[in-house]
């Protein structure tokens, strides 16, 4: 064991803890202010339910013995923990780490993975049908594709015996371009398809933004907990994460200025809003690359990643799909151009040792990447497709018309992010009421209320 690589990982795995948390003041900006909250509680629905999910049997499922050609870890191997939870000297180690501290690395990633498909389903959604959806999204695709692609265990011999993405097909993905972003991606739009679109899409101003300044708040508390996503995956305090740490500086960078000058060209303005989505894009494309690329193609990737994500998040009106928060424009295209750009930029020399096109490799590679790629979205639409279709037929996934107009905080949480007589108090005489009795609100509601000992009424 190496303490300084353990507390690298340590620290990397809560900053990393700290992006869904950011990701909840990302989406939540981006929301109208009725439904703020409940897109939040989306977020920090997921931290709760996955790290549960993780430690019975996520972790046994994604990094136990393999039982099916790399197909899925043993879940009841390390069911609990089992095994992981020696200290001391005779602590199982995960290269030069113990392991249990790999655990929570890991945990961390099947968290954000499953929170960011929420963005794609804002403003409509049950909370109760999403959490169910998060549980069997997490068990029935996430664990399977973390083991095909991070599982890099081997047997006494040195055989690998982990995933058949990362190891037995060869493909680089150094932080999760597949596993997280084309995954996530996949599964918003097959959940945008299921609850179709909000009312008003495309037509209601109302749908913009209501918090610009929390969209920015998230968009660095992203950028900040990125650093431990990406420079900490190499699960070493090493010059591989300072190679990553650079690029994942670098192709964000390169992602602003990109997105921006779409919106010059094609609006005739930059935005806030475009500078915190760029930051995304940038940081999205570089996640399966950042140990493969010079930080010179790091830039290029980025500065691709902003142009192209800036297109791409137009085409849910082309297509008719409301993917409310540009999951799939961002996460899907981001993760697929990452993941394929590798194929391409791939440096012999850079830690990743692949070689791509542009250095002689052929295609090889790249058809690799591909057949990755393409993999993950298959499997993870066609799942989170059944998975949604399943919750819509038995429970509904989605909230009535006038719940949806009335604001989905006040319906599913019987409370409001920002108060009508004290702008950000959040306090309702009747916050424990349903929507329909807010309409019915009258001044002997507000007398009760008021003798409540552990409420104060505001005049």
């Amino acid at each position: 064991m190496d303490t300084g690589d353990t507390a690298w990982v340590l620290i990397s795995a809560a900053l990393v803890l700290l992006m869904t948390p950011g990701l909840a003041f990302f989406y939540g900006g981006m929301t109208r202010a009725k439904s703020v909250l409940n897109m939040m509680m989306m977020s920090f629905g997921a931290i709760a339910l996955v790290g549960v999910l993780w430690v019975t049997v996520g972790y046994s499922m994604s990094f136990g013995t393999d039982v099916g050609a790399g197909l899925l870890g043993n879940p009841l191997e390390k069911f609990g923990l089992e095994g992981v939870l020696t200290t001391g000297e005779g602590a199982p180690l995960s290269g030069t780490i113990p392991e249990i501290v790999f655990v929570g690395f890991q945990a961390v990633f099947a968290i954000i993975t499953v929170a960011l498909i929420s963005g794609s389903i804002a403003d409509r959604a049950k909370f109760g049908s999403w959490m169910v959806f998060a549980g069997l999204f997490a068990v029935l695709v996430y664990f399977p594709v973390a083991h095909w692609v991070f599982d890099f265990n081997k047997d006494a011999d040195g055989n690998p015996i982990g995933g058949w993405i990362g190891q037995g097909l060869g493909v680089i993905d150094f932080a999760g371009g597949t596993a997280v972003h084309i995954n996530a991606g996949a599964a918003g739009l097959a959940l945008a398809l299921i609850l179709g679109k909000r009312n008003g899409f495309g037509k209601d101003p109302n749908h913009r933004p209501h918090n610009l300044p929390f969209v920015m708040l998230g968009a660095g508390l992203l950028w900040f907990g990125w650093f431990g996503f990406n420079a900490g995956s190499a699960l070493a305090a090493n010059s591989v994460a300072g190679y990553a740490w650079i690029n994942t500086l670098v192709a964000p960078c390169a992602a602003i200025l990109g997105w921006l000058i779409v919106e010059k060209l094609r609006d005739g303005h930059a935005t806030s809003l475009g500078a915190a989505s760029g930051i995304v894009a940038g940081l999205v494309a570089i996640t399966p690359a950042a140990s493969a690329l010079t930080p010179l193609w790091s830039i290029v990737l980025g500065f691709i990643a902003g142009i192209l994500c800036a297109l791409a998040v137009g085409l849910k009106y082309r297509f008719g799909y409301d993917d409310s928060l540009d999951v799939v424009g961002v996460h899907l295209v981001g993760g697929i151009l990452g993941t394929l750009f590798i194929g391409f930029a791939a440096n012999p020399d850079s830690p990743a040792a692949g070689q791509g096109l542009f250095y002689g490799g052929g295609f090889e590679l790249l058809g690799k990447q591909a057949l990755g790629a393409g993999a993950v979205l298959v499997y993870s639409f066609v799942l989170s497709l059944l998975i949604g279709w399943a919750i819509r037929a038995t429970m509904g996934f989605r909230v009535s018309l006038e719940a949806e107009e009335a604001g989905v905080d006040i319906a599913l949480h019987a409370e409001t992010a920002y108060s009508a007589s004290a702008a950000g108090s959040g306090f309702h005489p009747l916050g424990h009421r349903a929507e329909a009795d807010v309409k019915a609100f009258n001044a002997d509601d507000l007398l009760t209320a008021s003798k409540a000992p552990e409420k104060k009424v505001e005049a």
